[in-house]
């Protein structure tokens, strides 16, 4: 019975589990010290009020949090929030937010993530028209069809893109189409 050890078992899904949880705390993490930059006290931010709110359900350590805060205050490391256009399948739209501390390093991987994916990076302004922009993000104004195979490339694609540590939102303008659920 070698390598069926209990303890073992134990030890590589608390090792998966850490990386999930890693992930999720540096995507909040960025997002309070991006919110931070304008306003460091909560109660004048509602952006970083909110993110504070969903990084504590998420239970991430009150001196993490702080950190982020005072971090975003000093000057030194600054971050850069993005907002990457693309096309995917079936002629999708996406709107991709990232938050960055190299514009170039991210918008390059996010590049060869939309190619390895079959999908295509859009010029500034050719995606944002099928979008409005509301206090969570973004809605689309004209949702598109497209069929379930269509709808499997979407999520991979999806799900490639927010693999990504500095990908921080993705929106699309489509739903599945009718009769094909």
């Amino acid at each position: 019975m070698a390598g069926h050890s209990h303890a073992a078992n134990v030890k590589h899904k608390k090792a998966a589990n850490d990386k999930k949880r890693a992930k999720v705390f540096s995507k909040l993490i960025k997002a309070i010290s991006i919110a931070a930059r304008d306003e460091a006290n909560p109660q004048f931010n509602p952006r970083l009020r909110t993110a504070i709110d969903t990084a504590v359900e998420s239970q991430v350590p009150k001196e993490n949090i702080d950190r982020a805060i005072k971090k975003a205050s000093e000057p030194g490391e600054e971050l850069e929030e993005l907002t990457m256009e693309a096309y995917g399948p079936e002629g999708s739209a996406l709107i991709i937010t990232a938050i960055t501390d190299n514009k170039n390093r991210t918008v390059s991987e996010v590049k060869l993530i939309l190619k390895k994916q079959d999908a295509k990076w859009a010029d500034p302004g050719s995606v944002l028209w099928a979008f409005e922009k509301d206090g969570d993000g973004w809605n689309a104004k004209f949702p598109q069809a497209i069929s379930a195979e269509g709808m499997e490339k979407l999520e991979t694609l999806i799900e490639a893109l927010d693999d990504h540590d500095d990908v921080d939102d993705i929106y699309v303008n489509c739903n599945m189409s009718e009769g094909e659920e």
